[in-house]
């Protein structure tokens, strides 16, 4: 009988996927309910709506109310679309804490973070939402990056 050993191993390993929460340090998580149509991807700004709980991914100054938070128990809505909470669903927002995100524009650690009109986390700050964030690490446009989000 032939025993079969592993002798080949990865080299470099994912860092993680958008919405996932960084580490276990000290979080702040909400609930909100998504009032866009499209829904809100999995690691997503999202900011203060127009009803009392409601959240949309619509950039607002003085509105971030957090991070979508991934959660492997959302179903996909009507569209079928995975990793996306759909209109109407409860999601998880991180306030406080570090989360990965998918980054629009090359990145550094300790940058000041900011939101496109198309939803993009950039660090620049021109006809770009401010929100209260930096990021943790350095990354490549289209990389992940962990974003460190503070409470306003």
């Amino acid at each position: 009988m032939a025993i079969t050993v592993q002798d080949t191993y990865l080299t470099d390993y994912a860092q993680g996927f958008p919405g996932m929460l960084a580490n276990g340090e000290t979080q702040n998580r909400i609930s909100r309910t998504i009032e866009d149509a499209a829904g809100i991807a999995f690691g997503k700004a999202a900011f203060r709506g127009a009803g009392d709980h409601g959240v949309t991914a619509t950039p607002a100054a003085n509105k971030f109310m957090g991070v979508t938070i991934a959660d492997i128990g959302v179903v996909p809505g009507l569209t079928g679309t995975p990793d996306v909470f759909p209109q109407y669903a409860t999601a998880s927002l991180l306030k406080t804490g570090v989360i990965l995100i998918t980054v629009g524009a090359a990145v550094a650690q300790g940058d000041q973070a900011y939101v496109t009109s198309a939803g993009a986390f950039t660090n620049v700050a021109t006809s770009n939402t401010s929100i209260p964030a930096r990021f943790d690490t350095t990354a490549a446009s289209g990389g992940i990056a962990r974003l460190r989000v503070f409470e306003q």
